[in-house]
């Protein structure tokens, strides 16, 4: 019976753990005793029945690895479980000294447990270093997953250390590991490494990308350059999954390479480079760099740029800026020049441009603004700033300068293939002027300013070396206008003017259509000048109701003459339609209130028309008294404010001189 009871008490017995294995006593200090069953008397135990045997495979004992085979399977977390385990219990006895509490340990065991850790740390280290020194495979990415969380563990034992309360017992001396630190130190290690490296390295570089640049200086910065992009890449791709949020690894990765990066260029930016090293420098800090590399979309929402910074120092960058802008508008200025010396030998040896279409040509326009276009491209693209790449552009205006004086000296000589270079010419302005137009916004105010300034006086020079003998044939004409001769209709005196500028339009066959279009636009408006300021001669007084209705019917019959054969031969101006007409009126009405309501119309839609103008437009009306125009006068001063502020058209009268010996009715 007793053995039978034996047996049970040892089924029920207590299993100790390691720790307390081999002790009297409990964690708190009393003695555990025997137990002793009671017999039962009577009691037969009945004998076991043999259990069925049932075959199947037997369960599958859990295998518990200890530490160092954990480490040799690379399960780095179950490994460092078991040292904080350790740990616990090794710092976690205390006995009541005079002194107080204090840790009772086994110095053996202390010293076991450091170089436990020592190991575990060096396999931590090796796995963070093998993932990111090269492209990393599944299981790398696995082991590193789990070096991560190891150091996340190791963190908290530290913060666990370091809030310990205030008397308490002294933290191990591996305390704090600082695994965090360690591992950004060994990031950064790495990074170091793996730049210094990427200078002399060539193995893993294409030749056409690295070998083809012309200097050793570009193909440093080209392979560290890539070997920056390749390795962030790959840990914003592979890596950053490994990792919590709070490592923020891709912004501490890309920090640490752009600290590196940032001072080996300012070191080369400071070497002293010729021009196309700085060139090369300047479009890796400015645009590779920032657009390539730090906006590729793998790393879009992973890292900060703003924080980063740029890679030089604002002076660095300055010093560099400026001596690529100083050469390139040396070289664009040196080319223009060429181009410009070409185009003027062409004009004085006397050959006359090509025609392409029938039309005179010069490519000088389309050759210059290409060469703009190309520097402005390129300097967008070095200094990453459009507002840096205009100073470009002063070089334009510089050239249209000089085009402009070189085209009006050649002008004046008159050889005989003047009028074809002037042709081609023209053609050139247009398309300079088209170019300023369509980049109005990109191009600072002043410098296109100073730039359609030049061109208005290319155009003035251009045109009216073909408007001026055509008005100098015509002058004979226009002395006919507003004279007894025209009112009577003894003479058709506009007509005799069209036709003679029929027969000089006939010469412009082989000038381009736009061209022609600005040439009629030109005389359309110079010849409407010309009329009106015929009209404001005064040398014609309308004595009557009945001159002054004649006078406005021919008036108005000359201005359907003329916006019918400018419209026809293709001026786009419009508005100067409406000029006449309204003058007509004026002159037609007899009612002060009428007249004195047209004027208003009138300066209404030409602002620019001066009291001059009017007084000399009353002047033609005889019978007009002076209180009438005064009247008139006191009327438009009212309406004058609301009159300047409903401008539409552009300037027309202010063209016109009038009134220059008329005094104002008082």
């Amino acid at each position: 019976m007793k053995k039978e009871m034996g047996a049970v008490g040892h089924d029920q017995a207590t299993v100790l753990s390691p720790v307390m294995e081999g002790s009297a006593k409990t964690v708190h200090g009393r003695f555990r005793h025997k137990l002793k069953m009671p017999q039962i008397l009577g009691f037969v135990p009945r004998p076991r029945s043999p259990k069925p045997i049932v075959e199947s495979n037997p369960p599958q004992t859990e295998v518990v690895l200890d530490f160092m085979e954990n480490l040799k399977e690379n399960r780095l977390v179950e490994a460092c479980q078991q040292l904080l385990l350790r740990e616990d219990q090794l710092f976690g006895q205390e006995t009541m000294t005079i002194e107080g509490l204090v840790q009772v340990c086994n110095e053996d065991d202390k010293d076991t447990l450091q170089k436990d850790y020592e190991t575990l740390l060096l396999h931590l280290w090796m796995a963070v270093h093998t993932t990111f020194s090269s492209t990393p495979s599944g299981e790398h990415l696995e082991i590193l997953r789990s070096a991560v969380e190891t150091i996340r563990l190791l963190e908290e034992k530290d913060q666990q250390w370091e809030g310990r309360p205030e008397g308490s017992s002294e933290a191990p001396v591996w305390r704090p590991h600082q695994c965090r630190h360690t591992h950004d130190n060994l990031l950064e290690k790495m990074v170091d490494s793996q730049m210094r490296n990427a200078t002399v390295e060539e193995d893993n570089i294409s030749v056409s990308s690295v070998d083809n640049l012309s200097t050793s200086m570009k193909r440093e910065v080209c392979r560290m350059g890539k070997r920056l992009k390749e390795d962030v890449l790959r840990v914003a791709r592979d890596i950053r999954d490994c990792y919590p949020p709070d490592f923020d690894v891709c912004n501490l990765y890309v920090r640490l390479y752009h600290q590196k990066f940032s001072a080996k260029l300012t070191e080369l930016a400071r070497s002293g480079l010729d021009v196309d090293d700085c060139n090369y420098l300047l479009c890796w800090v400015n645009n590779y760099y920032p657009n390539d590399i730090l906006k590729h979309k793998d790393l879009e929402g992973h890292i900060n740029m703003e924080s980063l910074g740029t890679l030089l120092s604002e002076k660095d960058l300055t010093t560099l800026e400026e001596q690529y802008l100083l050469q390139k508008e040396s070289r664009v200025r040196t080319w223009f020049s060429k181009a410009l010396s070409k185009e003027e030998e062409g004009w004085l040896s006397g050959k006359s441009p090509e025609l392409i279409d029938g039309y005179c040509f010069c490519p000088l326009a389309i050759d210059i603004i290409q060469a703009v276009d190309g520097a402005m491209r390129e300097a967008r693209t070095i200094l990453g700033s459009e507002a840096k790449a205009q100073r470009i552009l002063c070089q334009l205006d510089s050239f249209l300068m000089s085009y402009k004086r070189s085209l009006e000296e050649f002008v004046k000589t008159r050889r005989e293939n003047t009028q074809a270079v002037v042709k081609a010419n023209l053609v050139n302005i247009e398309q300079f002027r088209d170019f300023i137009v369509r980049r109005e916004e990109s191009i600072p105010e002043e410098i296109r300013t100073s730039c359609m300034s030049t061109l208005a006086d290319l155009r003035d020079c251009g045109y009216g070396y073909f408007t001026r003998p055509i008005h100098e044939e015509l002058r004979v004409q226009y002395h006919k206008l507003w004279t007894q001769a025209w009112l009577t209709g003894g003479q058709m005196v506009l007509d005799e003017v069209l036709g003679t500028l029929d027969r000089h339009m006939q010469q412009f066959t082989d000038l381009k259509p736009i061209c022609v279009e600005e040439l009629l636009g030109r005389l359309h408006m110079e010849m409407m000048v010309e009329y009106v300021k015929r009209m404001m001669k005064r040398k014609m007084r309308l004595k009557d109701k009945e001159q002054q209705e004649a006078a406005a019917k021919l008036l108005a019959e000359d201005s359907s003459k003329l916006s019918t054969y400018f419209t026809e031969a293709g001026s786009k101006i419009s508005w100067l339609s409406e000029v006449l007409p309204k003058m007509a009126e004026v002159v037609r009405l007899q009612d002060p209130g009428s007249i004195q309501l047209e004027i208003v119309t009138l300066a209404m839609d030409f602002p620019d028309l001066s009291w001059r103008h009017i007084s000399a437009l009353l002047s033609l009306k005889a019978n007009l008294s002076t209180a009438d125009v005064r009247g008139i006068k006191e009327s438009l001063e009212v309406n004058r404010p609301s009159v300047t502020s409903s401008n539409t058209n552009p300037p027309f009268f202010s063209k016109v001189p009038a009134g220059k010996f008329w005094h104002m009715p008082s």
